[in-house]
């Protein structure tokens, strides 16, 4: 199963010139702890960075900076990392893994944004696997009992 079938593809994205108080109201808006920064380009969306609730406050709030003065340009640093949305989640969540990131924006091949993934989103896939492989012992248990009397 490739990441474009988990993704949600309702994503909430700012431009880079929009301040940081903006985007925290459109987090508010939409009850989301992030917005994916991207640059429009003939109508497509290409994602240049995500900020997160969490970088508004310790990057702006803790540090004393005015958030009706910074931009969303000012707080991307470093490079994007974004999945590809023909990845299978395991090598999504290995990714995530890798950059220590919690959300990622999906993007299709020629770099367009298609979705964003987040932890939440990834769980469920794991968690059906997961039970099936708890259960596995007693049902083996269960089935030698059966067929080895």
């Amino acid at each position: 199963m490739s990441i474009r079938e988990i993704c949600n593809r309702s994503v909430v994205c700012a431009t880079s010139d929009m301040s940081v108080v903006e985007a925290a109201r459109l987090m508010r808006q939409h009850h989301i702890g992030n917005v994916v920064v991207v640059d429009r380009i003939d109508g497509d969306r290409r994602p240049l960075g995500v900020v997160t609730d969490r970088d508004i406050v310790v990057e702006v709030v803790a540090a004393g900076l005015d958030p009706t003065l910074l931009k969303l340009r000012d707080m991307l640093v470093g490079r994007l990392v974004t999945a590809e949305d023909t990845m299978s989640y395991a090598e999504t969540i290995r990714i995530m893994a890798l950059h220590g990131v919690r959300r990622l924006p999906v993007v299709n091949a020629a770099g367009i944004l298609e979705g964003i993934v987040s932890v939440d989103d990834l769980l469920p896939q794991l968690a059906s696997p997961l039970a099936a492989l708890a259960d596995l012992a007693g049902r083996s248990r269960r089935y030698e009992m059966q067929t080895r009397k």
